[in-house]
Formats: C-alpha cells, sequence, structure tokens
C-alpha cells in the first residue's frame, strides 16, 4: 500500500477511535470542556476589568479575580432563578391553557381533514398508551440528578483550573527541550486563546442583546413569561443555524396558544423573525468576521457530529472545540490540508 492510502487508512481509523472515546466518556468530556470555556469567560473579564479607564491599572489581581467570579457566578444564579420560577408559575398557570391548547389542536385536525376531533379524554389515553408513567418519572429524576451531579463536577473543575493558572506557563515551557517544538506550541496555544476568547466575549455579548431584543419585542406584545423566553433565546444562540430557529418556534408555538390564529401572533412571528436576521446575519458578521476561520459547511458538520456525540451539550460546544482542532490542524504539514478544506477563505493565517 502507498503511503498516501495508509495515511489515509490509518487516519481514518484514528478518527474512529477518538470519536468512540469521545461518545463513550461524554460524561466525562463534556463537563471539562465547559469548565474550560467558563475560565476563558473569567479570564476574558479580568482583562476587561484592567482595560477601565482610570480604574484598572490601579486594581489588584485578587479584586479583579473577586469581582470576575462574582459577575459569572451572579449571571449563573439568576439565569437558574429564573428558569425555576418560571417553571413554577408554569405548573400554576397550566389549568389556564388547557382550554386554548385543545382549541389549537381541534382546530389544526380540521385543518388536516381528520373525520374526529381529539378531546382531551381521547389524547390522555392515546399518550398514555404510548408512555410508561414509571419510566418517564425515573427518567425526569435520573435527568435531574445528572445536571445537578454535572454542575457539582463543573464547578470543582473551574475552581482547580483557576488554581492551574498560575502555573500553566511554566508546564508548557517543559513540555519540550526542542526550542522550535516549545515555540510551535506556544504559538498554537496563543492563536486558540485569543480567537476562542474573542468568540466567546462577542457571542456572549450578541446573545445577550439578541435576548434582551427579544425580550423587548414579547413584552410589548404582552406575551406572557416573556423574560423566561428572553433567557432562552440568549441560550439558544450560542448554537448555530438550528437556534435561530428554535428562538423563533418555541416562543411563537407558546403564543399561539396565548393568542392563537390571530394578528398578534403573526406580529410576534415577523419580529422575532426579523430580529434574528438583523441581528444574526448583520451585527453578528459585522463583528465576528472572521474571528475562528470557520466555513459554514464546517459549522453545520461539527454541529451535527458534535450534537451526536454528545447530545445537547454537543451542539454548544461544536464551533469552539471545531475551532481549536482547526488551528492545531493548520500547524502540521500533513494535516493542513484539512485545515484549509474546513476554513472560510482558504487562508489558514487569517485572523
Amino acid at each position: 500500500m502507498s503511503d498516501p492510502p495508509r495515511s489515509l487508512v490509518y487516519g481514518t481509523a484514528l478518527a474512529l477511535a477518538i470519536g468512540w472515546v469521545l461518545y463513550v466518556g461524554r460524561d466525562v468530556f463534556v463537563p471539562i470542556v465547559f469548565s474550560v470555556l467558563v475560565v476563558y469567560v473569567f479570564v476574558g473579564l479580568t482583562r476587561m476589568l484592567s482595560r477601565i479607564p482610570g480604574l484598572g491599572s490601579r486594581m489588584p489581581a485578587s479584586v479583579r479575580y473577586a469581582l470576575a467570579i462574582s459577575v459569572i457566578a451572579y449571571g449563573l444564579a439568576a439565569t437558574f432563578w429564573l428558569v425555576a420560577a418560571n417553571l413554577g408559575t408554569v405548573v400554576e398557570v397550566a389549568s389556564r391553557y388547557q382550554g386554548p391548547l385543545l382549541a389549537t389542536i381541534q382546530d389544526a385536525a380540521g385543518r388536516l381533514g381528520l373525520e374526529s376531533q381529539p378531546t382531551w379524554a381521547t389524547l390522555r389515553q392515546n399518550i398514555l398508551a404510548q408512555t410508561n408513567p414509571q419510566r418517564l418519572v425515573t427518567s425526569t429524576v435520573g435527568t435531574v440528578t445528572s445536571v445537578a451531579s454535572s454542575l457539582l463536577v463543573g464547578v470543582l473543575y473551574v475552581a482547580f483550573l483557576l488554581v492551574e493558572l498560575r502555573t500553566a506557563p511554566d508546564k508548557l515551557a517543559r513540555l519540550s527541550d526542542d526550542p522550535v517544538r516549545r515555540a510551535q506550541l506556544q504559538k498554537i496555544i496563543t492563536r486558540i486563546n485569543s480567537r476562542i476568547g474573542t468568540y466567546l466575549a462577542l457571542k456572549t455579548f450578541v446573545s445577550v442583546l439578541t435576548g434582551l431584543v427579544s425580550w423587548a419585542i414579547m413584552a410589548w406584545l404582552g406575551l406572557e413569561f416573556a423574560p423566561f423566553w428572553g433567557v432562552v433565546i440568549a441560550l439558544l444562540n450560542y448554537v448555530p443555524y438550528i437556534g435561530s430557529f428554535l428562538s423563533v418556534f418555541f416562543p411563537v408555538g407558546f403564543g399561539l396558544l396565548q393568542f392563537g390564529f390571530s394578528t398578534d401572533l403573526l406580529i410576534l412571528l415577523s419580529a422575532l423573525t426579523a430580529a434574528q436576521f438583523l441581528i444574526g446575519n448583520i451585527l453578528d458578521t459585522y463583528l465576528m468576521g472572521s474571528s475562528l476561520n470557520l466555513s459554514p459547511f464546517a459549522i453545520l458538520f461539527s454541529l451535527a457530529a458534535w450534537s451526536s456525540l454528545w447530545g445537547v451539550s454537543g451542539a454548544f460546544l461544536a464551533v469552539p472545540v471545531t475551532a481549536c482542532i482547526v488551528m492545531v490542524l493548520a500547524e502540521f504539514p500533513r494535516t493542513q490540508a484539512i485545515a484549509v478544506l474546513l476554513s472560510r477563505s482558504g487562508r489558514l493565517d487569517e485572523e
């Protein structure tokens, strides 16, 4: 077997082996990757605080670290509190939407030409026939327990990673005695830190702005739970392409229960779609530019691949993880061709 086919076979086998390890060990890898991204946000916040005119240069490093941790902790706590509070309210007012929900289902059944209109009795019977209540309860409890344990593990990872930041440069400098390899490793890490840090900062700003604009639109139209949907939209904005669709689909679907097929629903659909289009295709593109240098196809492919490996978490992590892989591949002659194909313009030195 000649060298190129042999390299292709070995490369394919290695990729499949790595994919299998990532899939089997997703419960271990996902919290670690999320923790690394949180550390990136933490470091970015400390740098922003140091650039405050007149105050940043005088602020001790310990104070900047404490403020950055406080901001991140407050943001996470506020998000979880808002979600929990709105979920409790949803349970309380759920009975109010039973009538509109049934009317919507019956209207849809009539439009589809179904002979018999569904009732709550028939819907309940059909749902219970397809659902195992014991399995559903067990699955729900398992999911809640898994999320809680993942959050606890993530907090521990973040704490230890922050401690490791002080000694990381010395460790990297001792990885190799070869100055060329050491310089190459430092170059890769610097590029990853710069691009991923810039991406996360800009993406967070765009996501928060999208959530605020969407919240203002929904509040103006009188949609219930507008703050909750604003948080959901801000989080979904981290998921490329599909997140924009879901950011409109979920609140409009709820608006269908509240407004029915009305002018308010049409305005809600049009306004949220316009906000997603203007912010996502104009402001997002202007701010991001080629910060990660990934082609649209590479982003879509990475979304499908990482979602298959790590589920919903993979959808949020797809872009930064793929960008890191491409930047590493670009530093080695044998893998530069793959990096070129996955890049936006084919130029690996594009910043």
